[in-house]
């Protein structure tokens, strides 16, 4: 399979950022073919404790199906889709031309692929290899290997197992049919102030205040993403 090219040049090509769970997806800044993304990010709190934790959600990209209307006008045609790219991402390259100016506190950016599987959503995210964001143009690699302890698999908030849970990697790697991201993690939620209730059974920004002095600020400048698929 050829591999799949995203530059920018010619706009976001189905890539998009995200408001949050009310609003949904929010579009890129796209500035001399780069893909742009800035704080403040939102706090996904859906694989809150007892799942993999929080994360901000910088790049996304649906890996099949028919994209919706709203989130057209957003991403525009998604190129990945269109141009027939497969969703076995089992050791295929990612590749990623970036730079920014991020103050990441503990946060790392990582890949993670999501699969609908036994009819749960399961993300797994690449933990055992980060991307840097430096202040100049660099280019970086991970492979998609199956090697569970590589990867942190999300589960679910207490309240979302309905939607998600937990496949094995080899089926979400070997069919990741509802896309792909690149994220900060993890993340230091702190609330500000007490609260009445377990943080992670509470949201974070919809149902308490947090310490957004204690979350990663800056932007993140996309120039290229390939994804090289193994003969």
């Amino acid at each position: 399979m050829p591999s799949y090219r995203e530059t920018f040049d010619d706009g976001p090509g189905g890539w998009f950022g995200w408001h949050n769970n009310a609003l949904g997806p929010r579009p890129l800044e796209i500035r001399e073919s780069c893909a742009i993304s800035r704080s403040p990010w939102w706090i996904d709190y859906n694989h809150a404790p007892p799942g993999a934790g929080y994360l901000h959600l910088l790049y996304l990209l649906l890996t099949r199906g028919a994209p919706g209307e709203h989130q057209r006008e957003i991403a525009g045609a998604n190129r990945y889709i269109e141009g027939g790219f497969g969703t076995n991402l089992t050791n295929a390259r990612v590749t990623l031309r970036l730079k920014g100016e991020l103050l990441a506190q503990s946060a790392r950016l990582h890949f993670l692929c999501q699969g609908i599987h036994i009819g749960l959503c399961t993300g797994w995210l690449l933990t055992g290899h980060s991307f840097e964001v430096k202040t100049d143009w660099s280019e970086q690699s991970v492979v998609c290997l199956p090697d569970e302890e590589q990867w942190t698999c999300l589960g679910s908030r207490h309240d979302r197992a309905d939607y998600y849970g937990r496949a094995s990697l080899k089926s979400v790697l070997g069919d990741a049919n509802a896309d792909i991201l690149f994220v900060l993690y993890p993340l230091e939620v702190a609330p500000m102030g007490p609260i009445a209730a377990d943080p992670h059974v509470l949201r974070p920004e919809r149902d308490y205040p947090v310490w957004r002095s204690r979350l990663p600020e800056g932007f993140v400048m996309l120039d290229e993403v390939r994804i090289d698929f193994p003969d």
